[in-house]
C-alpha cells in the first residue's frame, strides 16, 4: 500500500482540469499516468500542461495501459457506458461521474459485471464527503437540534438557462439523463439523505418552462422538454417532513440552502452558489429563540493537505482521499455505483409521482 494509485483518465474536459486533476494532484497517494480524450489535440495540450505521461489514442489502450490501476470517467453521461464496460473487462477499478447512465437498469447491469470481476468501483457522489458535509452528519446523529422534525433544502442554478453554450448540448436531450433533476438532484439528494436518511414517501412536480433551448455560439434552436423546476415533498421513517425544490435557470440570488428542523434546535447550511469556489457556511441553534451561530468544522474532519482549492474541488479531493483509505484500512468511505443505483430508484419514484400525481411509498435497499 506504499505504491501510489496510478490513475488514466477518459475525458478532457473542463471539469477534469477544473475539478479532477487539482484534487489528485493535492493527493501523495495519486500518480496520473495517462489520458485518453475523443480530441487527441485536446488530450496532448491537457497532458502537457499537468505532466501527464501518456495521452492516448484510444480508450483500449488506457484501459489496459500497465501504469493504470484506476480508471476516471469523465466524459457526458451517455457515453459512460463504454468507458465503464471497457475498464471492468480489463479489470480495473473504476470511478464514474455522476449520473452513471442514462437508465437505472444499464446501472444495474454494471454493477453486476464488476462484481463478477472483482473489480472496485466509485460513483462522484462526491458531496457526500466535504468535511462540512460530515461534520453536519455528526451533529445530527449526535443529537444536537434533537429529533430531527423537518428538512428544507432549495437549490437554484444560475445555470441550465434557456440559452446555453455549445458546451452544454448534451444536457439538453432528454435521453441523456443529464437535466437538473438528474445532475443537481442527484447530488444534493445524495449529499442531504446521507446525512438523515432516505425518505419513505415522496409526492413530486416536475415542470418544464423552457420548451426551447438556443445554443449561443451557433444560434441553433433545440427543443427541450426536461423539468427546469421540480418540488418533491416526503416523510421519513420518524414522521419528519422534507420540502425540497430544484430551480434551473435562477438570474440572481441563486444559490442553495438546507434547513433542519429538530425537537432541540436548529441548523442551516448554506451556499451563494449551487457549485464553484465558495465554500458552505453552517449554522446553528439550541433552546427556544436564540440566534443562529456560525458553526465552523472541526479539525478533526479534515482530511487533506494544506491546499487552496475550492469547496467544489474539495468535495472531490475528500472523495479521492476516502478511496485511499478504502484500500488502505478495507473501509467503505467512498460512494459505490450501489450509492448511484439508490439516486436512480430516487429519481425514477420522483418522476413516478409526477407523472401520475401521486405519492409513492420509496425504498432505498438495493
Amino acid at each position: 500500500m506504499n505504491k501510489k494509485i496510478r490513475v488514466g483518465i477518459v475525458g478532457a474536459g473542463n471539469w477534469a482540469e477544473y475539478g479532477h486533476i487539482p484534487a489528485l494532484k493535492l493527493l501523495p497517494q495519486y500518480a496520473m499516468t495517462a489520458i485518453h480524450s475523443r480530441s487527441q489535440e485536446k488530450a496532448d495540450a491537457v497532458a502537457a500542461r499537468h505532466g501527464i505521461p501518456h495521452a492516448l489514442s484510444s480508450l483500449q489502450a488506457l484501459v489496459h495501459h500497465p501504469e493504470v490501476d484506476l480508471v476516471l470517467v469523465l466524459n457526458p453521461a451517455p457515453s459512460h457506458e463504454e468507458a465503464i464496460r471497457a475498464a471492468i473487462a480489463a479489470g480495473k477499478d473504476v470511478y464514474s461521474e455522476w449520473p452513471l447512465t442514462p437508465r437505472t437498469a444499464l446501472t444495474q447491469e454494471l454493477i453486476a459485471l464488476a462484481d463478477q470481476a472483482g473489480v472496485r468501483h466509485l460513483a462522484g457522489l462526491q458531496r457526500r464527503l466535504g468535511a462540512d458535509y460530515r461534520y453536519v452528519r455528526d451533529l445530527v446523529r449526535d443529537g444536537y437540534i434533537g429529533e430531527l422534525r423537518s428538512a428544507r433544502l432549495h437549490v437554484s442554478v444560475e445555470y441550465f438557462q434557456s440559452a446555453r453554450v455549445q458546451a452544454l448540448y448534451f444536457t439538453v436531450p432528454q435521453e441523456n439523463y443529464s437535466g437538473l433533476l438528474h445532475i443537481y438532484g442527484g447530488h444534493f439528494f445524495d449529499a442531504v439523505f446521507s446525512m438523515l436518511g432516505h425518505p419513505t414517501s415522496i409526492s413530486a412536480l416536475a415542470v418544464n418552462q423552457f420548451k426551447e433551448v438556443t445554443l449561443i455560439e451557433t444560434g441553433e434552436k433545440l427543443p427541450h422538454t426536461l423539468a427546469d423546476q421540480v418540488v418533491v415533498n416526503g416523510s421519513f421513517a420518524n414522521g419528519a417532513v422534507l420540502t425540497a425544490h430544484l430551480e434551473a435557470g435562477k438570474r440572481n440570488n441563486y444559490g442553495w440552502q438546507l434547513d433542519l428542523t429538530g425537537s432541540s434546535g436548529d441548523l442551516k447550511i448554506s451556499n451563494s452558489t449551487s457549485f464553484g469556489q465558495a465554500f458552505n457556511v453552517i449554522e446553528g441553534a439550541q433552546g427556544d429563540s436564540q440566534p443562529l451561530k456560525v458553526l465552523p468544522v472541526p479539525d478533526q474532519y479534515n482530511w487533506l493537505p494544506p491546499n487552496q482549492l475550492g469547496g467544489s474541488q474539495l468535495e472531490l479531493a475528500n472523495l479521492y482521499a476516502a478511496y485511499a483509505s478504502d484500500l488502505r484500512d478495507g473501509t467503505r468511505l467512498a460512494p459505490t455505483f450501489a450509492d448511484a443505483l439508490t439516486m436512480h430508484r430516487l429519481i425514477d419514484n420522483i418522476e413516478l409521482s409526477n407523472a401520475g400525481g401521486r405519492r409513492v411509498q420509496t425504498s432505498p435497499a438495493i
